[in-house]
């Protein structure tokens, strides 16, 4: 039935529901039997599994190694790095049986793998020469997101990787820092068509443990923004507790100094929201899981015979050229059944083969992002097709990043902040550096401060909250 209807409601109306309708129905995802956990469907894991070949590639390239972790944390490991451990308790599942006997040291499922990855560090790093380390962990992380869940934006399991390195000096560590955030950025733009705006979380909002987080946000369709991922410089702060130590070339034992950083699922539901329309989804044609769908046309037997030679005939020649294509040769359904569920589904291209078409010795190209639909000729059709999803995603990042700078406003008093705010903007204003300041907006406007970017120091503004002098203007909104 949900395949007959599609998405029933639209994007502008009813935003929360759009979304879900659009993952649900478009098979990315379901719900699983427990509250809060969600099942990857197919075509959601094989865009999770572009991400990750992507950024596997590049971390490979940049010297960073794959590795594994178990899922459970002994509470004894949590409660080393107390400040790191209180800011997750809150979030943690415990274990606290082994069948029916008691355990003598509760278990965490792990919400995130500083404790556990660094006592084993401080186990295998001995000497300046053990450094850099450089490891990268693709695994699933728990906490107890139980009230407002929504599938890859808020789940308690969800899907990430999370990168740790040791190194030995500060400078070292927060090039590796920068250097991911780039890394990142580059990913989530030249993948997902995802524009988005890099910098520094404030005191308030960085990572629990870190000296400083940098982060890579993005505004969503209905006013808010999405933390994309983050890069932390964690200094010593967690060397000290953990005892990782390096010998130098004189044999001196120092403190070694460390960066942690990751991405999540959370990316997949960036790409829907942004791209997304009333019909479903829009895939970016890199990370979609078919890029061109062929549908054959024919009403009568001979036609049949003729059109499905020609389809296959496409299909095997894109196949030559590493496009991810499909013939939807489903007899029992109409063509336009198929262009409706397709679309739905976000298929970049949809290549449609009819007897008019075969006499001309052309193809129609019909395509998701714009719905414009044009003839081209068959001969040359694969350089085309190329051709056309590097046109289509260029087309999609540059409709994604012209709403992100529309919706960016520029404020100096706090009245003009709250109503651009009301209008889901992502708002330039100043404040000064009083953190009481930071925490009053929060409280009173659900707002906070997004991402403080490398021009944001502003010097000659009043404080949009006390009027004080300012120091920066970092961006805020409302957030997931």
């Amino acid at each position: 039935m949900g395949k007959e209807i599609g998405v029933t409601v639209k994007k502008s109306e009813d935003f929360s529901e759009w979304y879900t309708q659009t993952v649900i129905k478009s098979e990315l995802a379901d719900y699983a039997p427990v509250k809060g956990l969600i099942v990857l469907r197919p075509d959601g894991y094989s865009i999770w599994e572009s991400l990750k070949s992507s950024l596997d590639k590049k971390f490979a390239d940049t010297g960073h190694r794959n590795g594994f972790l178990p899922t459970l944390i002994p509470e004894s490991l949590l409660t080393k790095e107390k400040d790191h451990f209180a800011g997750f308790n809150p979030e943690v599942f415990w274990v606290t049986k082994s069948g029916d006997g008691e355990l003598g040291d509760r278990l965490a499922l792990r919400p995130t793998s500083e404790t556990l990855a660094y006592t084993l560090f401080a186990k295998w790093i001995r000497s300046w020469r053990d450094l850099p380390l450089k490891i990268n962990f693709w695994n699933t992380a728990l906490r107890a997101e139980i009230k407002a869940t929504k599938p890859f934006l808020r789940t308690s399991e969800f899907l990430w990787q999370e990168g740790h390195t040791v190194h030995v000096n500060s400078e070292e560590a927060e090039k590796e820092v920068t250097d991911i955030l780039e890394l990142y950025k580059k990913t989530v733009e030249e993948e997902l068509a995802i524009p988005v705006i890099t910098g520094k979380k404030s005191e308030k909002e960085k990572f629990v443990g870190a000296v400083y987080t940098l982060t890579m946000e993005s505004l969503m369709p209905d006013g808010k923004a999405l933390q994309m991922g983050t890069s932390h410089f964690l200094g010593q702060n967690f060397s000290k507790p953990f005892e990782l130590k390096y010998a130098d070339k004189e044999n001196v034992e120092s403190y070694a100094w460390q960066t942690s950083w990751g991405v999540s699922w959370r990316l997949i539901g960036g790409m829907i929201m942004v791209h997304g329309d009333d019909r479903g989804l829009v895939l970016p044609p890199r990370v979609a899981p078919i890029q061109v769908i062929i549908i054959p046309i024919y009403y009568s037997d001979e036609d049949k015979e003729k059109i499905e030679k020609i389809s296959k005939e496409i299909e095997e020649k894109l196949k030559d050229a590493k496009i991810r294509v499909q013939v939807d040769n489903r007899e029992q359904l109409t063509p336009g059944f198929k262009f409706n569920e397709w679309e739905m589904k976000g298929i970049p291209l949809r290549i449609e083969i009819g007897p008019k078409d075969l006499e001309k010795n052309q193809v129609t190209f019909a395509r998701r992002h714009n719905r414009q639909k044009d003839d081209q000729a068959i001969t040359g059709l694969v350089e085309r097709v190329v051709s056309e999803l590097d046109k289509i995603h260029n087309d999609m990042f540059s409709d994604a990043k012209k709403i992100l700078e529309d919706r960016t406003s520029e404020v100096n008093t706090y009245d003009e902040f709250k109503t651009e705010l009301e209008k889901g903007r992502l708002i330039k204003a100043p404040i000064c550096d009083n953190p009481k300041c930071e925490e009053e907006i929060k409280e009173e406007t659900s707002a906070d401060v997004r991402v403080i970017t490398n021009d944001a120091k502003d010097t000659s503004s009043k404080c949009i909250k006390c009027s004080d002098q300012s120091t920066i203007r970092p961006l805020f909104a409302r957030g997931y």
